[in-house]
């Protein structure tokens, strides 16, 4: 059976991400990515989630409250910035990240996930990613300033070196209005 674009993007997570881990939520938006993460590490493992909107991290913290999560640091600050969030124990033991790229739904359209700071992001995650780790990025290109971000993330993945990640496009061809796609990075 054929899953929908987020189902997708959750069963490669937990395909490959331990109890235990440490996690990154690099845009936890209204908070659904958060705790999908936080269970899949359980009790002993921690999510980093971040956002640049104070509504998004107030929202997940809402989210989190309200279904008793407590493995959950959150982050108002550009996942750009993730390895200064990362502890040393952390190098190289990430277990996986996920980003929704795009807008805060039911939020201001301008702010925007940016080309530039998604790169830096999964360039600065990629060297602290286990062996195996994923990151799976949700690409959400249909608003203004949606195109370029999506051209500059698969240029970006497009380039890297086949002998270190595999990386996969999965999408619905057949949709209309700019249906998401999925890019998912997997370290060798």
């Amino acid at each position: 059976m054929i899953m929908n674009i987020l189902n997708y993007a959750h069963y490669l997570l937990e395909g490959s991400i331990e109890k235990g881990e440490t996690v990154i939520d690099a845009t936890c938006g209204n908070g659904h990515d958060t705790l999908f993460l936080s269970r899949v590490v359980g009790s002993t493992g921690q999510v980093l989630a971040f956002d640049i909107q104070q509504e998004a991290i107030d929202q997940t913290r809402q989210t989190l409250i309200e279904n008793n999560y407590t493995n959950v640091s959150l982050i108002l600050d550009s996942h750009a910035n993730v390895t200064s969030h990362l502890q040393t124990k952390d190098i190289e033991r990430v277990g996986g990240a996920i980003f929704n790229l795009g807008y805060l739904p039911q939020s201001d359209k301008q702010i925007i996930t940016s080309g530039d700071s998604t790169v830096e992001a999964i360039e600065n995650i990629l060297p602290v990613l286990k062996s195996k780790g994923l990151v799976v990025l949700v690409v959400y290109h249909g608003h203004e300033g949606g195109k370029d971000e999506m051209q500059t993330v698969l240029k970006y993945a497009m380039r890297l070196p086949q002998r270190a990640f595999h990386v996969l496009q999965y999408g619905f061809i057949n949709q209309q209005n700019d249906p998401p796609f999925i890019i998912a990075i997997q370290k060798r």
